[in-house]
């Protein structure tokens, strides 16, 4: 079985997190991918709302989304979600699975900040969803040198015969969408634009006043 980890702080989860994780679960053949709303992401700053809110609105983006799941192992407040712990863990829990990790390409260029980042490649073949202005030569430029030879490993021939990595497969096609810029339009009481949100989520939004 083949299975997917999309982890973020979905705050708010738009059209662009869905359409990509449907691109990944097609072009690189997943049975499953399993969203990991983060509670509290180390790399990024208190999120607008609250981890709770940010789970059920992606349990409501995916509801009709053949193959596409919530899970709740990162939503723990006050513990650091740590990618490579993430990946510990699941692969303990399904061990006969082959685990894959989707990341934007945005992330993929800061990949060598996180913690222990050098196993994040070798413990799950990367997913990269396309995000704008972030395309493969952009990020290469931003990664350094070990970074760029560690994901070159597998771009020959039969990698996997000199102990190489699969190369990252780059999937989908970049969205104009973003989580602040929809932050900013519900913060000014405005509608967002028709199609960003899932009608769901926008409904969950505007409901209890999320953003405001």
């Amino acid at each position: 079985m083949k299975l997917g980890l999309f982890g973020g702080s979905f705050d708010p989860i738009h059209r662009a997190h869905v359409e990509l994780a449907r691109a990944a679960r097609d072009e690189a053949g997943l049975d499953r991918v399993l969203f990991l709303p983060t509670a509290d992401p180390p790399h990024k700053p208190p999120r607008a709302a609250p981890a709770w809110a940010r789970f059920v609105m992606v349990e409501l983006a995916l509801l009709e989304e053949e193959g596409l799941f919530a899970s709740a192992h990162e939503m723990t407040p006050g513990r650091r979600a740590y990618t490579v712990q993430t990946l510990e863990h699941f692969r303990e829990l399904e061990p006969d699975a082959t685990w894959h990790l989707l990341l934007g390409s945005d992330s993929l260029a800061q990949l060598h900040t996180w913690r222990r980042w050098r196993e994040i490649p070798r413990a799950a073949p990367l997913v990269v969803l396309r995000r704008p202005g972030w395309g493969p030569e952009e990020v290469r430029k931003s990664i350094p040198a070990e970074l760029v030879e560690l994901l070159r490993e597998g771009s020959e021939a039969a990698p996997q015969a000199r102990g190489g990595l699969p190369p990252p497969l780059w999937v989908g096609e970049p969205r104009d969408v973003s989580s602040t810029a929809l932050r900013q339009v519900l913060a000014r009481g405005d509608e967002p634009p028709v199609g960003d949100l899932p009608a769901r989520v926008l409904d969950y939004i505007q409901k209890y006043g999320l953003y405001r």
